[in-house]
């Protein structure tokens, strides 16, 4: 049972706020510092150092240290494969060099493309052709040093790809059509592939190798099957799913995973889809987006207190405007490029405005994110303040929070290689059936 936090500013903030709670903490490096790691032992002495032994005399329990986040994702072209083996030896060797190489343990989290299977059965399973050495190299040795297969699996994701995608298979109704694989039959998506990747490590030696689901999830905006309704379906199913410890047909018994993730990040990149910045369980400022049922009695997730806001001020286009000026289109490619119009779009929370509200909405996006500073609703004379509030239906139009009101709420500065995990330790420590 624990939390994830990647090194940075925002996971420093984590870390501060976990101390002392007892709660396992799993720290991470990002991809873009894997070649330092790899190169420079000093290098890696000096990160465990500042991120693992120094939060250890705080109080926090660190159990593992993630090296990189899925750097053999295929669309990273290999730009990882060179540096990642050898940057998970030096940190490996740093935690030993500082008396922790039994305490913690190293990991590396992929995703769930290292492996696949060319019939759709999980027993024709086997890691990729291009990284099949290279994943082996790390298999090897996280199982010498008593280390766990980190994996992320999201179903979403193949339902966003494949149009062909049987969208029931993704979620743990049984109202699916079964695949059978010899004498075991799966009826959910998350099953077959957690058990693809348990024969790929079977099929090279390594059947008995812990796993951990780093990451599990649905987004709730910037896509068609991305909303609140289907993000509460899925994370439910699978939290009661995995509450009766009995695994799947080839790893009966608990599953240790992460629900990602506690609130929007609305700096993330958008190259894998607008739903990116939406996976959630808390709006940018604390409010739930929907329940879940923990199995605890009179459990609920619960709104964030002490969040301020700036004053209720939003920024929109002029009445006067007319929407066939020529400029008018630069505007909004000003202010979506700076800040976020991924609710924009077929099917999502604002996809029923109209042209002037989905100008309205690109300029406020942008005036919040600067804090309603009065030069940032400027758009060449096209905008204009209002206090009254633009929102309509499921569309909100935000108002940014103070960020020294709440510790643990600072939407505008979470990026993308940051997570804010205190609520995060509490769903992991609720779902986890180990």
């Amino acid at each position: 049972m624990g939390s994830r936090a990647r090194s940075g500013r925002g996971g420093a903030a984590a870390l501060f706020v976990l101390r002392k709670s007892g709660l396992e903490v799993m720290v991470g490096i990002p991809n873009e510092l894997l070649a330092i790691m790899a190169s420079s032992m000093k290098a890696a002495d000096k990160w465990v150092e500042k991120n693992v032994s120094n939060y250890l005399n705080k109080g926090c329990n660190v159990r593992y240290v993630a090296v990189g986040n899925e750097p053999f994702l295929s669309t990273y072209n290999g730009s990882f494969l060179l540096t990642t083996f050898p940057a998970l030896k030096n940190i490996q060797s740093a935690l030993v060099k500082a008396g922790l190489g039994n305490q913690i343990k190293v990991t590396v989290p992929q995703n769930a493309d290292v492996y696949d299977t060319a019939t759709g059965k999980p027993s024709d399973g086997d890691f990729r052709t291009d990284i099949h050495d290279r994943i082996l190299e790390i298999v090897k040795f996280l199982s010498d040093t008593g280390g766990v297969f980190t994996v992320n699996i999201y179903p979403f994701i193949s339902l966003y790809i494949d149009p062909n995608f049987p969208a029931e298979y993704a979620f743990f109704d049984g109202r699916s059509q079964p695949v059978v694989d010899g004498s075991a039959t799966y009826t959910n998506m998350f099953d077959a592939n957690h058990d693809t990747l348990i024969w790929a490590l079977k099929k090279n030696g390594y059947g008995n190798l812990p796993i951990v689901i780093g990451e599990i999830g649905w987004p709730t905006d910037g896509d068609m099957n991305a909303n609140a309704q289907l993000a509460q379906r899925f994370n439910q199913g699978f939290m009661t799913h995995i509450a009766t410890g009995q695994g799947t047909p080839m790893r009966p018994g608990p599953i240790d995973a992460y629900l990602f993730s506690l609130i929007d990040e609305d700096d993330k990149s958008i190259q894998p889809g607008n739903f990116e910045r939406h996976w959630g369980i808390y709006t940018y400022d604390g409010i739930p987006k929907y329940q879940l049922n923990f199995g605890v009695p009179n459990s609920q997730i619960k709104r964030a207190s002490g969040v301020k806001y700036l004053d209720k001020k939003w920024c929109v286009l002029k009445p006067t405007v007319s929407l066939d000026d020529p400029k008018l289109p630069d505007t909004v490619s000003y202010a979506c490029a700076r800040a976020d119009c991924t609710s924009l779009g077929y099917r999502t929370s604002c996809g029923m405005l109209d042209t002037r509200s989905n100008i309205s909405y690109a300029y406020n996006s942008f005036y919040q994110k600067n804090d309603q500073d009065d030069v940032a609703c400027g758009f060449s004379g096209y905008a204009t303040t209002t206090g009254q509030d633009p929102s309509t239906g499921t569309c909100r139009f935000g108002i940014m929070i103070e960020v020294d009101s709440a510790y643990s709420w600072k939407p505008r500065r979470v990026r993308s290689n940051y997570l804010l995990v205190l609520l995060l330790a509490l769903v992991h420590l609720c779902v986890s059936s180990s």
